[in-house]
């Protein structure tokens, strides 16, 4: 497989700053290289910026092969970011003169980009944005075909300080969900995309569309939020725990992901759906209509699409060819009714 090629350009006041005031540290080009060296082979680099406000900067990006591109602001004008414009030119110039360049990275935050984002996925190129937590717009990342956050590359070591932009980081950081509630969490959404992606094709579904599908949904999910180095070791870990069925044999190193074939880890939801048949307490059949609503009186954190379900019938329908619950279909109601098997 051919690797990517990339044009990196760097919003530079947007992330030197940014990590100045939000992380209480000096931006460090290093960490963005190293993931982008995973990702493929970078051909272009520029950063922007008025080159007089960080001057101690210039060495670093001079030894990671950056070009610096000048943008002098004009003293009494009303200060337009002119970096912005000429980055976005240039990008929009280079999409349409090399069409080798198969990806686009935008070290911003800032979501003046997104039309810039969109024109560049229009022209059927892949998108990434780097920027900082704190002052990346909300608006940008759903708009990015996977975004990175600068603090959570590997390499990038956030002070000890006291500062309160600090502890805050450190907090959010160093003291996330807690591990179980991560990890169900994951077990749901990888449940969900992998149901739907079966749904939605006859293929077999291999662990690279997984991970596609999943970045496709939130650009912004990376596998070290959850404590793995890579997604082949998070899909081991979910077959491990029997959420899901890996199959090696037709393809090395991109192995066929499925749900195991006893189940999806469905089975406490199907004691929940009898008990709760059962709760009701009548001899005519459960309607359908109220049974997902009675189940979540009794566990409140139910749903179905956490084990890959697209519907609640769906997951009735599933019980009932495993022999746990029958169904029956009033043709003149068009409405279903549900009863515990005998």
């Amino acid at each position: 497989m051919e690797d990517a090629r990339i044009a990196l350009y760097i919003d530079y006041e947007n992330l030197a700053i940014g990590a100045r005031e939000d992380l209480g540290t000096v931006f460090d080009f290093r960490p963005i290289a190293d993931a982008l060296a995973e990702r493929g082979r970078v051909v272009v680099r520029k950063a922007y910026a008025d080159w007089t406000y960080f001057n101690d900067d210039r060495q670093m990006l001079v030894e990671n092969h950056v070009e610096m591109i000048e943008i002098p602001q004009r003293k009494g004008a009303v200060r337009k970011n002119a970096a912005d414009i000429k980055m976005a030119v240039d990008a929009i110039e280079l999409a349409f003169e090399r069409d080798y360049v198969t990806t686009f990275v935008l070290c911003t935050g800032d979501s003046d980009f997104s039309p810039l984002v969109h024109k560049l996925r229009e022209l059927n190129k892949k998108v990434i944005g780097v920027g900082l937590k704190a002052s990346t717009s909300r608006l940008l990342p759903p708009a990015c075909d996977e975004f990175l956050f600068y603090e959570n590359l590997d390499g990038v070591d956030l002070p000890l300080t006291d500062t309160p932009q600090a502890k805050v980081i450190r907090r959010g950081k160093a003291q996330p969900a807690s591990p179980a509630k991560n990890l169900e969490s994951l077990d749901g959404l990888i449940s969900r995309t992998l149901g739907g992606l079966q749904r939605s094709t006859d293929d077999e579904v291999r662990i690279s569309q997984l991970k596609r599908a999943l970045l496709r949904k939130d650009s912004t999910f990376s596998e070290s939020d959850y404590g793995f180095r890579s997604f082949s070791e998070l899909t081991r870990n979910l077959a491990e725990r029997k959420k899901v069925q890996l199959d090696a044999s037709s393809r090395k190193g991109d192995p066929v992901v499925s749900f195991p074939e006893d189940g999806r880890g469905e089975g406490e939801a199907f004691d929940l759906l009898v008990t709760t048949i059962a709760a009701i307490k009548s001899d005519d059949p459960v309607a359908l209509s109220s049974l997902k609503d009675e189940m979540r009186k009794a566990d409140s954190e139910f749903s179905e699409k956490r084990y890959g379900y697209g519907g609640f019938l769906q997951f009735v329908k599933a019980a009932s060819a495993k022999g746990i619950v029958e169904m029956d279909f009033d043709a003149e109601s068009g409405a279903y009714s549900v009863s515990v098997s005998s």
